[in-house]
């Protein structure tokens, strides 16, 4: 299935487009973006590549569950790409649906991230799916506040989804409730 175009208050969430390879290769040409990527992915070194990543991700979305998909992040106000979001099957068995973002390093701290998480789990339990998950590099602080913020729970840390370290978070519909406890923490992480 094609990612469907979904909207917030500041963000378009949109399919990716060839024609995305100059601005999508300002968030993933970027290190301090890519090295906390799940799986690793290096640093995107020019627009052929970029391009190249783009049609990969579109022949992707293609075969993925209805739910799942790739996007482009625009603000929407001055239609600038800032970033890209996913909601994609976690390795080994594909059961799990895990939802993240990555946006160009000048777009970080203004709630984007917050945003177009809502609006993709929003999406995905439109879909019946019950519940999506973050996976977390440790030492990631930035993006572990960001899914706390977010109201998803911290659950464990697993090397099964891509063989490394991770930080497991999940997010159900009743986290979305602003009136849902916050979340735990990791152990050590104070």
């Amino acid at each position: 299935m094609t990612a469907k175009t979904l909207t917030t208050a500041r963000l378009t969430l949109r399919p990716w487009q060839v024609d995305d390879a100059p601005a999508a290769l300002e968030i993933y040409g970027h290190a301090e973006v890519t090295r906390w990527l799940s799986p690793e992915m290096d640093r995107v070194p020019d627009k052929a590549a970029m391009r190249l990543l783009l049609q990969q991700w579109a022949a992707e979305n293609a075969r993925l569950p209805s739910a799942a998909g790739r996007w482009a992040v625009e603000r929407t106000a001055d239609g600038q790409l800032i970033g890209g979001a996913v909601l994609l099957p976690l390795p080994p068995g594909e059961e799990d649906l895990e939802v993240g973002w990555h946006l160009r390093p000048d777009a970080w701290g203004n709630g984007y991230a917050t945003e177009a998480t809502h609006a993709l789990a929003e999406w995905a339990f439109r879909h019946d799916v019950n519940e999506v998950f973050a996976v977390v590099r440790p030492g990631n602080t930035r993006a572990a506040t960001t899914v706390r913020n977010n109201g998803m729970h911290w659950v464990g840390e697993t090397t099964k989804y891509f063989g490394v370290e991770l930080q497991v978070f999940r997010l159900r519909q009743a986290d979305l409730d602003s009136a849902a406890p916050p979340s735990l923490r990791p152990p050590g992480d104070d």
